[in-house]
């Protein structure tokens, strides 16, 4: 019995502990599960916290961005705002001058009826000169084809473009003199009024505005001198015509006074050798009998319509 009493305790003590065993074991086992959780749960939050934190830097940076973008636009904003002033400022400038210009423009009906009868007026004018003009053109052609036709049979030649004759100097005068020879005075008897018995026909004395004597030297010699010395051979020309004994009658004498012009040139025009720039001396002693109409004054007359 005291075996078995013995026995039994002996089986009591050692069933206590054991479940003290057991239980520390299991408190043991979730105090594991505990920290296993905890830390499950740890590395989720610092997961979550980490792909917050990535999501987060990102936005930082698109906030950035769109700050970077919003300050541009800013800019560009307030470019705009300066170039729309400045459209506004030259908008109201032109409405400015196109308003001076527009009363500017401005005309009474009297003043355009009076600048519409001037334009009438210089438009009569002008078609009138051109008719002249063109008279005067066909005059010049008439005036040098009776000229030429008078002159067919002799030496002297009229220049078909301005009606012009030419006399030697050497012909005419003595070298370096002014005085005319007397074989030149026979031969200017010939051709001086048969010349000048065209041109101062009443047909023509409306059209021709003037009779020009010119006298050219070579170029020897100062300017000066042949200056004097082309002056006084023309002078010796227009005197020998002026004078009655040599052809003319008094009544065109008379004419000729109102229109003869005495000119000396000196050497400013020689005569070249044909094809070449060498001055043919001989050729460039000269004087010449030429005619004007009066297309010059017609031109300018033209001119001065059109500048109205």
């Amino acid at each position: 019995m005291r075996k078995n009493r013995r026995s039994k305790a002996a089986y009591g003590e050692e069933s206590y502990w054991q479940s003290y065993s057991d239980m520390m074991a299991a408190l043991l086992l979730i105090f594991i599960l505990i920290i296993a959780i905890t830390l499950a749960i740890y590395k989720q939050k610092t997961n979550t916290l980490e792909l917050t934190q990535t999501k987060l830097d990102k936005a930082s940076i698109a906030l950035k961005a769109a700050s970077d973008e919003l300050e541009l636009a800013k800019l560009d904003l307030e470019s705009y705002r300066l170039e729309i002033d400045a459209s506004k400022t030259e908008l109201e400038n032109s409405l400015i001058k196109l308003q001076d210009a527009y009363q500017a423009a401005q005309l009474t009906k009297e003043e355009l009826d009076a600048a519409y009868l001037e334009i009438d007026n210089a438009k009569a004018e002008l078609a009138y000169t051109k008719t002249e003009l063109k008279n005067i053109v066909g005059i010049r052609t008439d005036i040098i084809g009776e000229l030429q036709s008078k002159f067919n049979n002799s030496s002297m030649r009229v220049d078909p473009v301005n009606g012009s004759i030419t006399f030697s100097s050497d012909v005419l005068f003595e070298y370096g003199k002014s005085t005319l020879t007397d074989p030149s005075k026979e031969s200017l008897k010939e051709i001086i009024p048969v010349y000048l018995d065209v041109l101062l026909q009443d047909a023509y004395k409306d059209y021709i505005a003037e009779i020009i004597i010119e006298g050219h030297t070579d170029t020897s010699g100062s300017y000066k001198t042949n200056m004097e010395l082309s002056t006084e051979r023309a002078m010796a020309v227009a005197q020998f015509c002026l004078d009655q004994k040599n052809g003319l009658n008094e009544s065109q004498i008379a004419r000729l006074q109102t229109m003869l012009t005495v000119n000396g040139r000196s050497f400013s025009s020689p005569v070249y050798k044909t094809n070449s720039q060498v001055i043919d001396m001989e050729a460039s002693r000269r004087v010449e009998i030429k005619f004007r109409l009066k297309e010059d004054e017609m031109i300018e007359k033209i001119a001065e319509i059109l500048g109205q």
